[in-house]
């Protein structure tokens, strides 16, 4: 566990309101006798956790919660270790999102158990993007090791955002997969947030603080407790579009992932491996179960294209710089769950085709109610043309991320055709 130094962030700079908020959000965490259900409930009632305290003697009349607890609120019998907090996460330059706040992403509002304030180190607009889970073992084999890096690389190629717990093993892998795309990654913590656990994965944690996003609803300090793991998996869940096991045994900590997300709603997924390895038992019988078999990042971005149309116009943080070299393993003193595996050859350069020959039989029509960037995709294709997905945003001036998800809406409509290399054209009738 390491202790690793935030930049101060501007939000902590005179906002009285959003002190105010904030304060009075974690006037109900702390408070004796109420627990992320109690405060839900008293959220549905109120436009903000403030206007909730200013009433805070009705809430026994409403059935919110006992009369005892709602007579201590207020009392003011947690506003001391409300302030410390407070006081604490600004210390450390901890971005916090209470629950009424624009950036708090809507998906956990939907839990019933969701975190009365977020803290954040990084991007947090990554939060409310398409967001694709990636969980696994720890004590992983070499082959989860490869599966999980390429996979998540695909799924950050294609502008999804991939969350997984920032441990080692699978966990590590899919965050530095996803930090080479421009869906990047963000990691969900059981500690706090001045916290860097495991020590191994310091790495890993700073290039997530520079390009991706780190966040936790546990207070600066809030030591690595076994407790707190199982609870942080309810996030990683509500977070995402669906839940993909890259390795899991029979018993893993993993599969309390894939339950959430099944009880919240989303789509579980899960990575067929050899028979021979335990380390798949929990996979093989999430399958058995129902969790989609998939082997590639384009069999998610296929089975969540309804659930990604949602934002395909979406405005997208911008593109992060250049991607530093992948962070080697840590040294064998820190025993390494697998073999480090060399990171995928960067692809070479290809000349753009020749132009086709006028098609001999005419495209697919193209519905009129198209959204702005697939009719554009729809318009740049109607000559026939084969255009590389780069050809295509760099003509249409648009990310890749929402470019590709358009891409597969398309596809879905029948109305172009992926071909070998990333490379597009208009669909034809016939």
């Amino acid at each position: 566990m390491t202790n690793e130094p935030v930049a101060p962030d501007t939000a902590w700079t005179g906002d009285d309101a959003f002190l105010t908020e904030l304060g009075a959000c974690l006037r109900l965490r702390h408070a004796p006798g109420i627990g992320p259900r109690t405060w839900k409930r008293i959220f549905d009632r109120y436009d903000s956790a403030a206007a909730a305290l200013v009433d805070v003697r009705s809430f026994g009349p409403q059935g919110l919660c006992d009369d005892a607890v709602a007579a201590g609120l207020a009392r003011g019998v947690s506003a001391a270790a409300a302030e410390r907090e407070i006081e604490a996460a600004a210390a450390k330059g901890l971005l916090p999102l209470p629950y009424f706040h624009p950036a708090y992403p809507a998906r956990l509002r939907d839990l019933p158990d969701p975190p009365v304030v977020l803290y954040v180190v990084g991007e947090a607009r990554l939060l409310s993007g398409p967001c694709v889970a990636m969980v696994g073992a720890r004590q992983c084999s070499r082959y989860g090791f490869a599966a999980a890096h390429e996979i998540a690389a695909g799924l950050a190629a294609s502008g999804i955002t991939v969350v997984s717990g920032l441990a080692y093993g699978i966990d590590r892998q899919a965050h530095l997969g996803g930090l080479t795309g421009p869906g990047r990654s963000i990691a969900v913590c059981g500690t706090g947030l001045d916290l860097v656990y495991p020590d191994a994965n310091l790495d890993v944690w700073r290039a997530l603080a520079a390009d991706g996003a780190i966040i936790s609803e546990f207070p600066p300090g809030t030591p690595p407790q076994a407790q707190n793991f199982p609870i942080r998996n309810r996030i990683i869940a509500g977070l995402s579009l669906g839940v993909m096991v890259v390795e899991a045994a029979a018993r893993s900590g993993s599969l309390i992932t894939a339950r959430l997300a099944l009880d919240q709603g989303r789509e579980v997924f899960a990575l067929p491996g050899p028979v021979n390895l335990p380390t798949y038992a929990g996979c093989h019988a999430l399958i058995g179960q129902g969790a989609r078999l998939v082997q590639t990042a384009e069999d998610i971005v296929t089975a969540l294209a309804r659930e990604l149309a949602a934002f395909v116009d979406m405005p997208r943080p911008a593109p992060p710089r250049p991607a530093p070299p992948r962070p080697a393993p840590p040294a064998a003193s820190k025993r390494p769950s697998a073999p480090p595996v060399a990171p995928p050859a960067a692809p070479k350069s290809k000349p753009a085709p020749p132009t086709p020959p006028e098609p001999l039989v005419a495209p697919a029509a193209a519905p009129p109610d198209l959204p702005p960037l697939e009719a554009g995709i729809v318009k740049l294709l109607a000559d026939g043309s084969k255009r590389h997905i780069d050809a295509l945003a760099r003509t249409l001036e648009t990310a890749s991320g929402p470019l590709s998800q358009a891409l597969v809406l398309l596809e879905m409509k029948g109305l172009v055709r992926k071909w070998p290399g990333m490379y597009y054209t208009r669909e034809v009738e016939g």
